[in-house]
């Protein structure tokens, strides 16, 4: 289990679709096709290979302290980029539930929405983590003191 998101296997497929709105269309826009189309993989795909998904949306802000390439203050693609992240059991269940003659419409309806069409890439997991809790952390700091090299 990841422990990020319940249930999910370390051997699971996690897909990740960019998606650009055209200038006519807003994130409110895509968080209502999104809404339909997420509650369809939940209700028809739960008990097919899906376990669980989030879709981001970008805030603008770059992190100049994680950023390598240059200092920019804000996204260019403020409000108008989103990931849709979904957890799968595996790469054949997710494939399978786009042959859905139920999401195949919504699918549609989200794709009306995208300047840059869709793709859709499939990552195996390396590693999933959450952040240790008060105790934890200070036992890690300990270890760490006593045997960092």
């Amino acid at each position: 289990m990841s422990g990020l998101i319940p249930e999910f296997p370390m051997n699971g497929v996690v897909t990740v679709n960019r998606v650009i709105l055209k200038e006519k269309y807003t994130l409110d826009d895509l968080e209502e096709h999104v809404a339909r189309l997420c509650e369809n993989v939940k209700t028809y795909h739960s008990d097919t290979g899906f376990v669980g998904g989030f879709v981001l949306a970008n805030s603008g802000n770059i992190s100049n302290e994680g950023s390598t390439i240059g200092q920019a203050v804000q996204s260019p693609l403020k409000d108008k980029e989103a990931l849709i992240i979904t957890f799968w059991k595996s790469f054949a269940d997710h494939e399978e539930s786009h042959k859905s003659d139920t999401f195949q419409p919504l699918f549609l309806k989200v794709l009306e929405l995208c300047e840059n069409g869709n793709e859709e890439i499939a990552y195996n997991l390396l590693w999933s983590g959450k952040a240790y809790d008060q105790e934890e952390a200070e036992a890690a700091k300990k270890a760490k003191m006593i045997h960092a090299a």
